[in-house]
C-alpha cells in the first residue's frame, strides 16, 4: 500500500518600504508609493507578496486577504475603544494613574 503525503508551501511577506540593498526599480516604486500616500492624505501603503505551492487562484488569495483585513479592522476598533475608555478614566480619575506615570515611591 502506497502512502501519500501532501506537501505544500505558503509564504506571505509584507513590505512597508524599500531596503537600501534593493535595486533602483524597487526603490523608485516605493518613492512613488510614498508620494501617493502624501497626495492621498495620510494613507499607508504596504506591499503583499503571496506564494503558494501548489498554486491557488488569485481570487482565493484575495478572499483570504480580505477576510484578514476584516479581522484586523475588528482588532483595531477594539484597541481604539479601549484607548478611549482609558483616556476617559485618566481624565476622570487621574489619581488612579499617578503611580503608574511617576513610578513607585520609595
Amino acid at each position: 500500500m502506497k502512502v501519500y503525503k501532501p506537501e505544500w508551501r505558503c509564504t506571505l511577506s509584507v513590505t512597508e518600504g524599500a531596503e537600501a540593498s534593493d535595486n533602483w526599480k524597487t526603490r523608485l516604486a516605493w518613492r512613488l508609493r510614498q508620494l501617493a500616500d502624501r497626495l492621498d492624505g495620510g494613507g499607508r501603503t504596504i506591499k503583499l507578496d503571496c506564494y503558494t505551492e501548489p498554486r491557488i487562484s488569485r481570487e482565493d488569495v484575495d478572499d483570504c486577504l480580505g477576510k484578514g483585513f476584516i479581522i484586523s479592522q475588528e482588532l483595531l476598533t477594539e484597541l481604539t475603544q479601549q484607548a478611549a475608555c482609558e483616556d476617559i478614566m485618566r481624565n476622570a480619575k487621574a489619581e488612579l494613574f499617578e503611580q503608574a506615570t511617576t513610578g513607585p515611591k520609595p
